[in-house]
């Protein structure tokens, strides 16, 4: 007659706990998410109800009055079209995106200025940049 043990052991493996760590991790990713500020310029955008992600390659920011910015460096109006056609050079993409941030109280020809830029940019490369006119989400 054997002697039959009252502990068995179980070859079962209990994923709860690691559950339980990956939707930690999620939150606490989430939150510091949104902490991150992609602005390096501090603009208030125009509202849309559009919600149209892109990749962002070049930055261009415009502030009143007539301050022009690619990336966090400040340019001249007249040196728009030679410092964005090197960013974008640099960038080494045939059809690489401009995101174009321009504070509500900018006048349309600024806009309009970033537009001929890299219209004539095209024009001269070849190539196919496009621009993004970036907004805030209406709330």
């Amino acid at each position: 007659m054997a002697i039959k043990t009252r502990n068995k052991r179980s070859l079962e493996f209990s994923s709860a706990s690691m559950s339980d760590l990956v939707f930690l991790l999620l939150i606490f990713f989430m939150i510091t998410s949104t902490l991150v500020s992609p602005n390096a310029v501090k603009l208030l955008l125009p509202q849309s109800n559009s919600k149209t992600m892109a990749k962002q390659n070049v930055t261009v920011y415009i502030q009143e009055p007539n301050l022009f910015y690619i990336g966090e460096t400040p340019i001249e109006i007249d040196q728009l079209e030679t410092k964005l056609g090197e960013e974008l050079v640099k960038e080494a993409q045939v059809d690489a995106t401009v995101v174009l941030r321009a504070d509500r109280l900018v006048a349309v020809q600024d806009i309009i200025l970033v537009i001929d830029a890299i219209n004539a940019i095209n024009d001269n490369t070849g190539n196919k940049y496009k621009l993004i006119l970036a907004t805030t989400p209406k709330e």
